[in-house]
């Protein structure tokens, strides 16, 4: 008889949550007003050392936040991942532009010698505008993504940005806590280096308010623009006057109570992460690398098999949760017609990545326990 279920990454609510949320509750703060949005800003904006943050309703909505006041236009490109979740790319057709699918090196992240080699061969740059010689558009911005809480080589990306005038976002849905320890950026966290950056609060991630996110920024006029935006654009509070569209995609007094109780226990998680990705190391399972010069959040763990969904099945089997890398979102029916520009090694990583069990509530015995099926699996493909 099998043990108990072991999930890939579930929520660990074991702080002052309930104590929040309650009072949250007994005030009647409970919809998109309360002081628990504003606490939880702050503390977000105290922790990764910027001036200001924007609470949302997603990552997403997040993402569409930041490329509408960075001013993307319909028509124009943006340079995005193709392996990454689709959520990242999904708000550039929001804005009604098109993304061009880039490649990944070995940290699963934007690979900057290839985003180099598409500026320099694939595009003209007249000393301000970016054009893409096949499409003749404008290549105006850039989404980078930190994979698993891997961080990207903004050192490189920012300087290839700042060459040809692209604007950057920086999807840090998983990287919260992730930081350079060294290099250009030494102590600046994920999020905090391109011109926006956005974090997630999804229930799978190292820190949660069951939906929600989080756009920061070192200018606090372009989080001030996402905050309005955000409420529906409203110019006149009691007359209600909306000058221009807006959204609702403004972050509930509930979910802030619940993130705000989170946030005091992420370096927590973060060291429990650690310490449960260095067992499995112990234990003989080989996972990817996190970059030498960052301190990671550790948040996803990713195994490297020739026998992905075989192994997968038989973890199940099992009563242990994995799931393999997001299938490339350059594959996919909606981007089908998209450039694509050199897409090889995430190729290869998409058909060996296995994620296994991570959550900062996973026992040691839980890793050991997952750590022996891998070896069982192994030993059967013999």
């Amino acid at each position: 008889m099998e043990k108990q279920f072991i999930p890939l990454s579930v929520p660990n609510l074991k702080g002052n949550e309930l104590a929040y949320v309650t009072e949250a509750v007994k005030t009647e703060w409970v919809s998109t007003a309360g002081p628990y949005i504003a606490d939880f800003e702050k503390a977000a904006a105290d922790y990764v050392h910027v001036p200001a943050a924007c609470a949302c309703q997603s990552g997403t909505a997040g993402l569409h936040l930041a490329l509408k006041v960075l001013g993307i236009q319909p028509g124009e490109e943006v340079l995005v991942p193709t392996l990454t979740f689709v959520a990242a790319v999904n708000p550039v057709h929001y804005i009604g532009a098109d993304p061009v699918f880039m490649d990944c090196d070995d940290t699963l992240t934007l690979d900057p010698k290839k985003l180099k080699r598409f500026c320099e061969e694939e595009c003209e740059f007249d000393g301000n505008i970016l054009k893409n010689k096949t499409s003749c558009r404008k290549v105006t911005a850039l989404v980078v993504v930190h994979v698993f809480g891997n961080l990207a080589d903004m050192e490189e990306i920012m300087s290839l940005a700042g060459t040809y005038h692209l604007k950057v976002i920086e999807d840090a849905t998983e990287a919260l806590g992730s930081c350079y320890r060294e290099g250009a950026y030494e102590g600046r966290y994920a999020g905090t280096i391109g011109d926006i950056g956005v974090f997630s609060f999804n229930g799978n991630k190292i820190i949660t308010t069951g939906g929600g996110g989080m756009v920061v920024s070192q200018n606090p006029e372009l989080t001030e623009r996402c905050r309005f935006l955000s409420t529906q654009a409203k110019k006149d509070t009691v007359y209600f006057v909306h000058e221009e569209i807006g959204y609702n995609y403004r972050m509930t007094n509930l979910q802030a109570a619940l993130g705000l109780a989170q946030l005091e226990q992420l370096e927590e998680f973060i060291r429990i992460k650690k310490e449960n990705y260095e067992l499995y190391q112990k234990e003989g399972i080989k996972l990817l690398p996190f970059r030498s010069d960052i301190r990671s959040n550790y948040w996803f763990y990713s195994y490297l098999t020739d026998n992905r969904d075989g192994l997968i099945r038989y973890l199940e089997q099992h009563q242990i949760q994995s799931r393999p890398v997001w299938k490339l979102i350059h594959t996919l029916k909606p981007y089908a017609e998209s450039r694509a520009y050199q897409i090889e090694k995430a190729l290869w990583y998409y058909d060996r990545i296995v994620n296994i069990p991570c959550s900062s509530n996973l026992e040691g015995e839980s890793v050991k326990r997952v750590a022996e099926r891998i070896h069982s699996f192994l030993k059967e493909q013999t």
